[in-house]
Formats: C-alpha cells, sequence, structure tokens
C-alpha cells in the first residue's frame, strides 16, 4: 500500500481469529476489463465501454502475485470480454506460472483460430462460452446478429486448440422453453460441463422486468434440470448449478453431487472462499454483488490481504446474514442462510430473504400459495445496479392440489 493511502474505513485495525480460521480466498474471478463486444441485454455489469480507471499491466501483475500468496487455486477472467485487453495472454500466464489454474469466460463473437492457439499457448486451462438460447433467443439477449454462431464457432475452434470446452446460460422468460434444446447444441459442440444460473435482476436485466422468472417457476424448472443432469451424466457433460439455484428441494441432493457438500447447499460463500476483482481494483467477496453496498477496498491503494481479513464488507456472509420474511423462520436457515446473497440482495434491496428457492415454492404450494414479484423502483443505469421490487403473496389453488406430486424426487433412471 503506497505510504500516504488512508485505508477505507470499513477496514478494521485488527484481523479477528474467527477470520483467520474459516476463511481463505480459493477461487477469484477477476473481471480485467469492462469493455465489451456485445450488448447483452441481461448484462449485470452494464458492459461496453472499458473502465476509464482501470488497473495497468503492473498493477494487474502485481494481484497475481497476491492471489498466488494468498493461496488461491483458481482464477477466472471474465469482462466485459475478457480478450479486449490487450495484455490478457501475459496474465495468463503469470497466474499459471504462480501455480493457478485459470479459465476464461467469453462471448466469443472475436474469437478466431489464431486467438484460440493463443489461449493455448498462453496456458488457459477451459474456456466457458455462454449460451443463452437458440439462434434467435440468443441473438436477442446478446444484443448482436452473429453472436449464436460467433459462440458456436468459439467452441470448436478452442476445442480443436486442445482447450476444454464448457457452457454457461442465465434461465430466464426468453429462453425458459428451451433448455433441453440448448443442452443438444452444447453437447453436439464438445462442452463438458454447463453450468446454469437464474437472470438476477441485475444492471440491464433490472430494466427488463418481464424477462425475470417468476419465483412459482421454480416448481418446473427444478425437475427439468435433474432431467437434463441425468442426460448429462450420460454424454460425459456435468450440468451444475450456479448459486441462486436449488435449495432442499427434492432433487437437491442429485443437484449437489460434486460439491462436495454431502449433496445440499452450504451457503453463499462470498468472501469465504470466493473473491470477486473489478477491472478498476476493486474488491468484493463475489463478482456478482453490487459494488455500491459490497466494495471492501481497491488493489491501487489497499493490499488484497488486508482487504480479505479486515474489511466489513467482505465479512458479511462470514458475520451470518440478518434473516428476515420467510427465510427467517424456514427450517433450512442455519444452513442455507438465505440463498444467493447476490440474487436477493437486487431484488428486494437487502439479503436474508430468497424468494427463488425450491423448498419455498413448495411450503408455499401445500398452501395454495405462490410468490409473484413487481417492480417497484427503476435501477439508476450504471454497473452492477439495481431496482427493488416488491413480493406479493397470492392464492393459487391449482398448487395445493399439485403439492403432493410436485415434492415427489424424480424417479431413478426417468430422464
Amino acid at each position: 500500500m503506497p505510504n500516504d493511502a488512508q485505508p477505507l474505513p470499513e477496514i478494521a485495525r485488527a484481523v479477528r481469529e474467527d477470520d483467520l480460521r474459516n476463511s481463505q480466498p480459493v477461487y477469484a474471478v477477476w473481471e480485467i476489463t469492462l469493455r465489451c463486444d456485445l450488448a447483452c441485454n441481461h448484462c449485470g455489469s452494464r458492459a461496453g465501454k472499458p473502465r476509464p480507471d482501470e488497473l495497468s499491466t503492473a498493477q494487474a501483475l502485481d494481484t497475481v502475485r497476491q492471489l498466488g500468496e494468498m493461496g488461491v487455486r483458481e482464477v477466472t477472467l471474465i469482462g466485459g470480454e475478457a480478450y479486449l485487453r490487450h495484455d490478457w495472454p501475459e496474465l495468463v500466464r503469470a497466474i499459471r506460472a504462480a501455480g493457478m489454474n485459470c479459465s476464461m469466460t467469453t462471448g466469443g463473437r472475436q474469437v478466431d483460430a489464431a486467438m484460440a492457439r493463443t489461449m493455448a499457448d498462453a496456458g488457459l486451462q477451459q474456456v466457458s462460452v455462454s449460451l443463452d438460447g437458440l439462434e434467435a433467443t440468443h441473438d436477442t439477449l446478446r444484443g448482436v446478429r452473429g453472436s449464436y454462431r460467433a459462440a458456436l464457432r468459439t467452441m470448436d475452434l478452442v476445442r480443436e486448440a486442445g482447450i476444454t470446452i464448457a457452457s454457461n446460460t442465465q434461465i430466464n422468460q426468453l429462453n425458459f422453453g428451451e433448455l433441453e434444446q440448448i443442452f443438444e447444441v452444447i453437447a453436439e459442440h464438445g462442452s463438458v460441463g454447463w453450468q446454469v444460473q437464474l437472470t438476477a435482476a441485475m444492471g440491464r436485466a433490472a430494466d427488463r422486468p418481464e424477462w425475470l422468472l417468476q419465483p412459482y417457476q421454480v416448481l418446473e424448472l427444478m425437475p427439468r434440470l435433474i432431467r437434463l443432469k441425468r442426460r448429462g451424466n450420460a454424454r460425459g457433460i456435468t450440468l451444475f448449478p450456479a448459486n441462486n439455484i436449488g435449495y432442499f428441494g427434492p432433487h437437491e441432493g442429485e443437484l449437489r453431487t460434486l460439491f462436495g457438500s454431502g449433496g445440499h447447499w452450504v451457503g453463499c460463500t462470498a468472501g469465504i472462499t470466493t473473491l470477486g476483482l473489478e477491472a478498476d481494483g476493486t474488491i468484493k467477496g463475489c463478482p456478482s454483488l453490487p459494488t455500491a453496498e459490497y466494495a471492501g477496498g481497491n488493489l491501487k491503494s489497499d493490499s488484497l490481504r488486508d482487504v480479505w481479513q479486515r474489511s466489513a464488507k467482505l465479512r458479511v456472509v462470514r458475520d451470518g446474514k440478518e434473516l428476515w420474511g420467510f427465510c427467517a423462520s424456514c427450517y433450512y436457515s442455519d444452513s442455507c442462510q438465505a440463498g444467493c446473497t447476490w440474487t436477493s440482495h437486487v431484488l428486494l434491496g437487502k439479503a436474508g430473504n430468497m424468494p427463488y428457492c425450491h423448498h419455498r415454492a413448495l411450503e408455499l404450494a401445500k398452501q395454495g400459495k405462490r410468490e409473484r414479484i413487481e417492480l417497484r423502483e427503476k435501477a439508476p443505469g450504471i454497473p452492477f445496479d439495481h431496482g427493488t421490487y416488491a413480493l406479493v403473496l397470492e392464492d393459487a389453488p391449482e398448487l395445493a392440489a399439485q403439492a403432493d406430486f410436485l415434492a415427489r424426487p424424480l424417479p431413478p433412471g426417468e430422464s
């Protein structure tokens, strides 16, 4: 830290023993530029132009050093579009030289054979290509015609260069009916992993409330995902849920069998094992968290270790979120801690109450009830921003009649 720099007020003077014992950054997601060649209409960071004060190459390389010294095992480079930063191959090589695994998430619009070879030569071990629907849906969501075909081309070129290919999909109203077809596409193009997550009410997605799933739709989504997971198992494709999908329904154990957690959600990892970095050096406990509320420091003025160990903003999840609403009295509250901090905060203005929960939807269904979200306050229009939604509890007597069926585990072998 420069001698004339002052730590942020949220950084405590002393390190707590609990922070040393119960938290260790293992996985870092690093936005290395906000510059992007797509115009995604569901982009949480509202990417497009680079931030005016992004880290220099020297600062970025020093960040790699600090990540390695902190014991981080894997770094995923994201954007914007990570390959639009001129020195990205140098950063990949540095990450690998420091003993960390390195992957990249991309929309793939400008990847050609030469870039794919550069990725391999630099040491990238996995590239995850975003695929958010069939052609018309994907191009609508990504905001650029031709982005679907570019994504498929990228998958083929990167795989041919010898790099493992994975895929990721945000689930929303536009592609809700296409998940099975998306699976077939990624299988055809050689993906070995498929991460699925809900589109959250952040950034440009916050401007399109009609695109967001309603909480009760998890009742249909979860059995479909289990069927897809089983199809993937049979074809060498691992479907794994992001942190805003699931929670203690009848399919939870099967959905999370790969996470070493006994087959169930064990709570948000922001600031516990997960670290998020923005291109200007902002440090957060999770890359998706709203910057205004969760930025704990900046690499230009603070050491990564100091922020990780002593920033109040990175201690939020470690200290236990304040639960409210349905989550406050839930049977699973001690373990679950109200699910994904990011998704609940950007929806309701604070963490601690997560309506996109399978267990919750099933419990409400038994009562002939369901929850619906309604936009009340629009987002201001800056990166990682959000509006505010209201939860509306409404009668749904048809769900009470189906409650027992909805709560049944999918029979073994059914796919």
